[in-house]
């Protein structure tokens, strides 16, 4: 059994105002059917949160106060710190959270664009 190499999904957004302001890379499933690019860049965000485990650290991160945590804040979720931190490198690599190394310890983000395109990606009120 071989390992592939892990690819990092960088989904393409466009600022269209503020800094937090962002137009999805995809249409709303509504719109049309889905390229074969989008459909890859969209299945790895939604495959990366496929996992109980790595769902709970995100949603532990989101729900966070001031919207960033340590790694020591979220990591007691019922698996070994090398998981979490195989985990949390899993959702970095889909594009779905930013880290910045303080110390001795990561704090990590939720990337709110890619969420933002995921959530409009699966918008079925329309166009």
């Amino acid at each position: 059994m071989s390992k592939s190499n892990p690819k990092t999904v960088e989904l393409p957004l466009v600022p269209a105002g503020g800094a937090d302001e962002v137009v999805p890379c995809c249409p709303p499933l509504t719109a049309g059917e889905l390229s074969p690019a989008d459909a890859e860049r969209m299945a790895a965000m939604f495959k990366a949160l496929s996992d109980p485990v790595r769902l709970r650290l995100f949603s532990r991160i989101a729900s966070h106060a001031g919207g960033e945590a340590c790694v020591c804040d979220i990591a007691d979720v019922g698996v070994s710190q090398p998981t979490v931190s195989h985990h949390l490198k899993k959702l970095r690599e889909a594009g779905l959270l930013t880290s910045e190394r303080r110390g001795t310890w990561v704090y990590y983000r939720v990337a709110p664009s890619v969420v933002a395109a995921m959530s409009a990606m699966l918008d079925l009120r329309g166009v």
